[in-house]
């Protein structure tokens, strides 16, 4: 359900603003991304497994939280994480 470092580091290196850039909202919202898809696909097997869906959707709202504050501060930034990870419209 979690993710490996090396699936973590590629994610960091690919939306990384600068060298060594682990917390912008850009990293935070792609690592958030890749455990929900992969919560979703354990969902597939696991139909009853409501303890981890309940921190599926707390992952859920942190993601949309955190692209609600860079929406709100940088609208550029926000479109481009939008369309790299193929979340929303």
């Amino acid at each position: 359900m979690s993710i490996t470092s090396e699936k973590k580091t590629e994610i960091i290196n690919e939306f990384a603003t600068k060298k060594g850039d682990t917390g912008s909202p850009e990293v935070q919202v792609a690592i958030l991304t890749e455990r929900i898809s992969n919560l979703t696909e354990h969902f597939k097997e696991h139909k009853k497994d409501v303890h981890s869906r309940r921190g599926l959707l707390m992952l859920v709202n942190k993601r949309r939280r955190m692209l609600n504050y860079l929406r709100k501060n940088d609208f550029e930034r926000y479109e481009n994480v939008i369309k790299r990870l193929g979340i929303r419209k």
